[in-house]
C-alpha cells in the first residue's frame, strides 16, 4: 500500500530457497470477523498453489455454509471427490485413534500422547495425574500387544484393560487399588465419549478417509461448537494425516486449520509441538487461522508454535489490546498497532522471516472472487459459471 508494487510469497518456496528465506514453513493468519481472512486463505493457500506440481492442500473445515463446510465446492471441483464429512449421528465418516497409519508413524509413545490429548479434550482440558497416566499408558501398551498380529485395534479395545492391574505384582494392595481406580476413571471418560460420539470414533477408520487429488477437506462444520467432538476429530485427523503422508512421499502438503485456535491452545497443542520436526520431514506446512491471540494462555505450548511461524498475516484487530498483542508477538514496529486497528477489509500486515512488516492489500482476479466469496457462496449468483 506504500509503494503500490506487487508482493508475492509462497512459504514452501521460501523455505526451500538457497539460502532459506524462512526457517519454518508454518503460517499464521489472524484477524477479526469481516477482515478478509477466509477469502485470502482460499486464494493464496488453496487455489493458487494447486497449479504447482506435487502440491496439495488439506483443510479442517469448521465454518458451516448451507449444511456443509465452506470448502465443499472447491473440493468437488479440484479434489476429485467429496469432502470427508463428520457428523454426530453416525451418518458421516469415522476415525480410529489406533489406526495403523497413526501407530506405525508416531510409535507407541506418540500414540499415547494422542490418547492423553483425547482424554484431556473430553475432560475440558483437565490434566491427568501420574496414576491416571500410568493406567492409560499400561492399557494402551497391552492393547497394542494383544492385536499386534491380529485385527486392527480400536478405541473400544482399550476400555476393558483400563483398571487392569493383574501384572503389577510389585505394588502394595493400596497402590493396586489406587491404580485400579485411576484406570476406571479414564475408562469412564472414554466410555462417555464413545456413547456420545460412537459414530465418529468407534471402529476402524472409514474407507472414504483418504487424501484424494490435490485438495482434501475434513468437513467438521456439522459438529457442535460445544463439546469435544470437533477437537477430537481435528487431533486424530492431524495424526492420521502425518501417517498418510509417509506412505505417499514427494508431495508438499499445506494443512489449513480454519478456526484453529484449539490446535494452538488446547491439549492438542502438545501434539503439534512434538510433531513439528516430523511434519517438516514429511513436507507438511501448517496454516493456523484464528481471530485473536489473547485467547491463547501464556503457558500453552501453542505459544511456541506461533512464535516459530515465519509467515505472518494479521488482518484488522478491532481492539487495542489485540493489536498490541500482535505487535509484541510478531515483533512489529510499535506504530503498527494503530494501523492494525484501521485496516480496511482485504488489507493486512504481512511479515516473513527477518523482513520487516508491510501493509498489503489482497488482490483477487474476477474468477478468484467468484470462487472465494464467503458471504454469497460459490453458487449463489452464478459468478463461477460466468467466469
Amino acid at each position: 500500500m506504500l509503494s503500490h508494487t506487487i508482493i508475492t510469497h509462497d512459504p514452501v518456496t521460501a523455505y526451500n530457497s538457497t539460502p532459506r528465506l524462512i526457517s519454518s514453513p508454518n503460517s499464521i493468519v489472524c484477524g477479526g470477523v469481516g477482515g478478509g481472512k477466509s477469502s485470502f486463505v482460499k486464494t493464496v493457500y488453496v487455489i493458487r498453489p494447486l497449479v504447482i506440481r506435487y502440491r496439495r492442500a488439506v483443510i479442517f473445515d469448521k465454518k458451516n455454509r448451507a449444511g456443509e463446510g465452506e470448502y465443499a465446492e472447491l473440493v468437488r471441483k479440484w479434489g476429485q471427490g467429496e469432502p470427508i464429512r463428520f457428523t454426530t449421528e453416525g451418518s458421516g465418516s469415522r476415525l480410529n485413534l489406533l489406526d495403523p497409519l497413526i501407530v506405525n508413524q508416531i510409535g507407541s509413545a506418540g500414540t499415547y500422547r494422542l490418547l492423553h490429548a483425547i482424554v484431556r479434550i473430553a475432560r475440558d482440558g483437565a490434566q491427568l495425574d501420574e496414576w491416571e497416566e500410568k493406567a492409560a499408558r499400561s492399557a494402551l501398551k497391552k492393547t497394542l500387544a494383544v492385536h499386534e498380529e491380529g485385527r486392527e485395534p480400536t478405541l473400544a479395545d482399550i476400555l476393558p484393560l483400563l483398571g487392569s492391574v493383574a501384572d503389577e505384582s510389585d505394588m502394595t494392595a493400596h497402590a493396586l487399588d489406587r491404580l485400579h481406580q485411576a484406570g476406571l476413571g479414564i475408562r469412564f471418560t472414554l466410555e462417555g465419549l464413545l456413547d456420545e460420539y460412537g459414530g465418529l470414533l468407534d471402529g476402524e477408520t472409514s474407507a472414504g478417509v483418504d487424501l484424494t487429488g490435490k485438495l482434501t477437506s475434513f468437513d467438521i462444520s456439522q459438529l457442535p461448537n460445544e463439546g469435544p467432538s470437533s477437537h477430537v476429530v481435528r487431533a486424530i485427523g492431524n495424526q492420521w494425516m502425518l501417517g498418510r503422508l509417509r506412505t505417499d512421499p514427494g508431495w508438499q502438503t499445506t494443512c489449513i486449520n480454519e478456526e484453529g485456535w484449539d490446535m494452538v491452545e488446547g491439549p492438542a497443542a502438545h501434539l503439534l509441538k512434538s510433531n513439528q520436526k516430523l511434519s517438516r520431514g514429511l513436507g507438511l506446512n501448517n496454516v493456523f487461522v484464528f481471530h485473536k491471540g489473547l485467547d491463547i494462555p501464556l503457558d500453552s505450548p501453542g505459544r511456541t508454535v506461533i512464535s516459530e511461524a515465519q509467515s505472518i498475516y494479521v488482518f484488522r484487530q478491532d481492539r487495542k489490546e489485540d493489536a498490541d498483542w500482535a505487535v509484541r508477538t510478531f515483533g512489529f514496529d510499535p506504530s503498527t498497532a494503530e494501523t492494525l486497528q484501521t485496516l480496511a477489509p482485504g488489507q493486512y500486515i504481512f511479515k516473513y522471516g527477518a523482513v520487516p512488516e508491510t501493509h498489503v492489500e489482497h488482490v483477487r482476479s474476477s474468477i478468484e472472487v467468484g470462487l472465494t466469496d464467503t458471504d454469497e457462496g460459490m453458487r449463489g449468483d452464478g459468478r463461477q459459471d460466468d467466469a
